[in-house]
């Protein structure tokens, strides 16, 4: 995987993770609320899933958030390529 595909996910874990816990809810309640499974927002956080629209509609939608505030975040693309 490219290096800076890497650091971005890991970068939007963290920020997804603040999210959460500046939210009132709890990952069951956010996926239960965006209609998804709660494996798919912990698989985000451990960085095993590479974030897709599909999934971060429905993780926008459980934080009471718009879409555009889970990409609200610096990340550089400074990164070099291997």
């Amino acid at each position: 995987m490219q290096d800076w595909r890497k650091e971005y996910r890991k970068e939007f874990a963290k920020h997804l993770k603040r999210l959460i816990d500046n939210s009132n809810y709890d990952i069951a309640t956010i996926a239960s609320i965006g209609d998804i499974e709660s494996k798919s927002i912990y698989r985000i956080l451990a960085d095993e899933n590479e974030p897709k629209i599909t999934t971060l509609l429905p993780i926008a939608k459980g934080l009471g958030l718009h879409p555009k505030d889970l990409y609200d975040f610096d990340f550089s693309f400074d990164i070099k390529e291997k």
